[in-house]
């Protein structure tokens, strides 16, 4: 890990003594999900993008699926969240709700906690990689460890 940087979600896991990897890549030179997974060396099924959406009576969810999938807004909606329907929150509205910037969105951290929802692939793996809270930054920590630190459910929200 280097010494030398450490964002809030890095801080947060410090706190809870909950065991985590950094790592850091050039995002200006890594743009997608898939591609920050290959250049870490990491299978795209267990690298998770983190999503904000919102409901027509404007309920937050965050989602967190597989950079290598879509999250599957019906399906989110119905099976996960119990609402008729979800929207992708705003670019511009997702600093102000949240505390981060598109690309370095995650679900530990923000403002405001809101029920998050993994996509249940999650519980296949023994680790997973998210966002650190800032670009250019993931962590690396257990799905269960996770689950202790935010409000954490499962369920099939891919498309």
């Amino acid at each position: 890990m280097c010494a030398a940087v450490k964002t809030n979600v890095m801080r947060i896991l410090d706190a809870h003594r909950i065991p985590y990897q950094h790592y850091e890549y050039d995002a200006s030179k890594f743009l997608d999900g898939a591609s920050i997974a290959a250049h870490l060396g990491q299978d795209a099924r267990r690298v998770f993008k983190t999503l904000v959406c919102t409901t027509p009576s404007n309920k937050i969810f965050v989602f967190m699926v597989p950079v290598c999938h879509e999250l599957d807004l019906k399906r989110a909606a119905a099976a996960a969240a119990n609402e008729k329907s979800l929207a992708m929150l705003h670019q511009r509205d997702l600093l102000a709700l949240t505390g981060y910037v598109h690309g370095g969105c995650s679900p530990i951290g923000m403002k405001k906690q809101f029920i998050t929802i993994a996509d249940a692939s999650i519980l296949e793996f023994e680790t997973i990689i998210f966002s650190a809270g800032r670009v250019g930054h993931q962590v690396e920590i257990s799905p269960r460890d996770l689950g202790r630190i935010i409000p954490l459910k499962c369920a099939n929200v891919c498309a």
